[in-house]
């Protein structure tokens, strides 16, 4: 449990963009943001994707940790992947955004939906805002998208974005794809 504070006494208020589409919010996030984050990662089928060693978050400390690294990179970068909520609910979607973790294979927009709100389009809409917003605000020609190679539905969010498959990378020690969204192709997209 965290003390309260005393009069006076600053924190760090991690800040950032907040981003509204349609039907959803892509925002920083907050320590509310952790259980929703935990049960997502606790989904056997988005773990298999998403973590690191492809298991299910199983512990309250394994989910404050990938909140933990998720605030860390806006913290440490000044950008990362936003939380997504649903506008009409206020409820957690999952997390859509820039990844770009040293050692990573490029600057990424990756995205991660809680299995409630699949089927909905909320990833491609999420994705194409965080793509939007990263080819605002970087001085970047591409933008990647690491998917394993049996992850058919964000293979198919990457077609439906009008990414294109540009070859293989490693993803956690076993081969997937990289598929690339140019600069040039998405600003001719959006005309």
């Amino acid at each position: 449990m965290i003390p309260p504070l005393k009069p006076g006494a600053r924190l760090l208020e991690v800040s950032g963009p907040r981003i509204e589409t349609e039907r959803l919010i892509l925002r920083p996030w907050h320590a509310s943001d952790i259980a929703p984050n935990s049960a997502m990662l606790g989904h056997p089928g988005t773990a298999r994707f998403i973590t690191v060693d492809g298991r299910p978050v199983t512990t309250e400390i394994a989910g404050w940790r990938n909140a933990a690294v998720m605030t860390g990179h806006w913290a440490l970068h000044g950008f990362g992947m936003f939380v997504v909520e649903e506008k009409s609910s206020g409820n957690y979607v999952g997390r859509v955004g820039p990844w770009c973790p040293p050692g990573w294979p490029g600057f990424e927009v990756g995205w991660g939906i809680a299995p409630e709100f699949r089927g909905k389009g909320y990833a491609v809409e999420a994705a194409r805002a965080a793509i939007d917003w990263s080819f605002a605000a970087f001085e970047i020609d591409r933008i990647i998208h690491c998917i394993d190679r049996e992850n058919v539905a964000s293979q198919g969010v990457a077609r439906r974005l009008g990414a294109r498959k540009d070859g293989e990378i490693d993803l956690f020690g076993h081969v997937g794809d990289e598929w690339v969204t140019e600069r040039a192709v998405w600003m001719q997209s959006q005309n």
